[in-house]
């Protein structure tokens, strides 16, 4: 064998069982480190046509001895044994940029085909090469999906049209998880909002459209896939539930009168049709063509976002993950900046000031990527970091960077009012729920500033104190949640020093609250504050104006 081809050979091969011939990762005690890294990405086609000549010319024996032979010159790789002579630097494709890219998913209530449309994009576009087709079952495949028949995480999955390179992001509808979708949400860009013609507009669809306002998607990428038309082959019905749709965009800042259905597909925004038959291959003219017109939305009418690549990079972590005998893998999307191999950054937020790593892989869709850039959605595998180290809602900065997380902003809040789907009653000083912003949620208490109460349908700045230290930043967008309702919106203003040991004190709060219920002579909290705190009312003011704002009795 040749010099020449024991070069190509050197990095085409690295590890194979000789009793088993398969694919695998090389353990990292196995090959040093810098040559591991140099080596160039596994061509499998070219990898399967070598084992494939060797085969026919029985000449087997001489690639596996000439390869231990170069082995031996070069000294980079692991002593050869019996048992064990080569491998295949992972078999990772390499991801190629030669299309732009946009990260869309399906929002909608539960039950009206958001899992179902999903699968039928990837039918439809692996017929024509520009998808791996994924069953419903593969995409809804955690076991309690399976056994209730719903979704509950939000889940990846890539495609390609002609024009675009897609990550979609098929969200649960369910509100026992709309934690999950939030999450999903805060990596769109544009949203296919998907309506059943049997149900018209339900409760988690008027939620998702507010959160996808509430992440910053604008019209232009908001597109509505009316399923299930099949069902309800009566076209005024379908008209009454595309105008109600209509309506509800307009509620929600959405001017929905203003989007067009006509045929022309260069602005149709609403398109009708049935996910099941383009799964199913029947009823060409609901089924598959529907998705064809739906993807030509996207390609044609979704606008692709400024990338903001000349700044410092950061990536908000949504999953992690530990790959056994690799390290650390965090999950999520490039939020701007670059990332690429060896680039040294930090873990920030949930509590972490700043831990330490270097990034030693990035993979998106389990292709390699060279380089990152905004709008990724990523794997990052983390150098001598614990899983445990890391959590969902940190964020990953340069190392350098000037960031302090704190647990204390301003910020201005809109409260949303009834039939925007939120409460009925006002919001008071120091009340406490959930704040959701990036991939991040805990727990936090508004004090408002100028007044006593913010009322639904007003803006209000506030102050928020939030139970962990987080990353925030100027215009940072954040929802505050209260049980399964969505109650208000808002975006950070201004950053404050975390809150000192005495403004941490868990008793802290309940004085701060019985003070306010005895300064108002009546309770904005509940019955349960009320019995625990045991406000004295003895000299407070009677009958205040906003007490019947509250569906709370007061006890004097």
């Amino acid at each position: 064998m040749k010099d020449g081809q024991k070069g190509a050979l050197h990095h085409q091969l690295w590890f194979l069982e000789v009793h088993h011939v398969r694919f695998a990762d090389i353990a990292r005690s196995s090959v040093n480190s810098d040559h591991r890294e140099s080596l160039s990405a596994f061509d499998l086609e070219r990898f399967s046509k070598l084992l494939i000549e060797c085969a026919k010319r029985e000449q087997f024996a001489e690639l596996l001895g000439a390869l231990a032979r170069c082995e031996s010159q070069l000294n980079r790789l692991a002593r050869m044994q019996h048992a064990r002579c080569l491998a295949v630097p992972g078999g990772k494709e390499v991801f190629k940029r030669n299309k732009p890219h946009l990260n869309v998913g399906t929002i909608g209530h539960v039950d009206h085909g958001k899992t179902t449309l999903t699968s039928a994009i990837t039918k439809v576009l692996a017929a024509r090469k520009g998808a791996k087709f994924r069953k419903y079952e593969d995409i809804d495949n955690a076991p309690e999906e399976k056994a209730r028949g719903i979704t509950i995480n939000a889940f990846h999955l890539e495609y390609e049209t002609e024009k675009r390179h897609y990550a979609h992001i098929d969200c649960p509808g369910h509100a026992d998880y709309i934690k999950n979708m939030i999450t999903g949400a805060a990596q769109m860009e544009g949203a296919i909002l998907v309506v059943a013609a049997t149900d018209g507009a339900m409760p988690q669809t008027r939620e998702h459209l507010l959160l996808a306002r509430q992440v910053g998607i604008p019209l232009k990428n908001v597109a509505v896939y009316m399923n299930k038309v099949d069902e309800v082959p009566d076209k005024e019905t379908q008209e009454l539930v595309e105008m109600e749709i209509r309506e509800l965009l307009h509620e929600f800042g959405y001017p929905g009168n203003d989007l067009p259905s006509a045929i022309d597909f260069n602005i149709l925004k609403v398109v009708f049709g049935s996910a099941l038959c383009a799964l199913e291959g029947k009823n060409p003219e609901i089924g598959e063509q529907s998705v064809l017109k739906l993807l030509d939305v996207l390609d044609n009418v979704f606008e692709i976002p400024e990338r903001n690549t000349n700044t410092e990079p950061m990536f908000a972590v949504e999953h992690i993950y530990t790959i056994q005998g690799r390290g650390t893998v965090v999950t999520g999307k490039l939020e701007r900046g670059t990332l690429k191999r060896n680039d040294k950054v930090e873990i920030v937020g949930c509590d972490r000031d700043g831990i330490s790593t270097v990034i030693s892989g990035l993979e998106s869709f389990k292709k390699t990527v060279d380089v990152a850039e905004p709008g990724d959605q990523l794997g990052i595998l983390l150098r001598g970091v614990d899983s445990k180290t890391v959590k969902r809602g940190c964020v990953l900065v340069p190392q350098g960077h000037k960031h302090i997380p704190t647990d204390k902003a301003d910020a201005q809040l809109y409260v949303l009012k009834p039939e925007e789907g939120g409460g009925k009653t006002p919001i008071a000083n120091y009340f406490t729920e959930h704040v959701f912003s990036l991939t991040w949620d805990c727990g936090a208490m508004l004090k408002i500033k100028g007044k006593d109460f913010i009322m639904p349908g007003e803006v209000g700045e506030v102050e928020l104190s939030l139970n962990s230290k987080m990353f925030i930043e100027p215009q940072q967008r954040f929802t505050v949640r209260k049980g399964t309702t969505t109650i208000g919106t808002g975006v950070f203003t201004t950053l404050l020093p975390p809150r000192t040991d005495a403004e941490r004190d868990p008793k802290l709060k309940k004085k701060l609250m019985k003070a306010e219920m005895e300064r108002l002579g009546f309770n904005p909290y509940g019955e349960m504050f009320e019995k625990r705190l045991k406000p004295d009312y003895s000299k407070s003011p009677k009958n205040h104006p906003a007490a019947k704002s509250f569906e709370v009795g007061t006890t004097k």
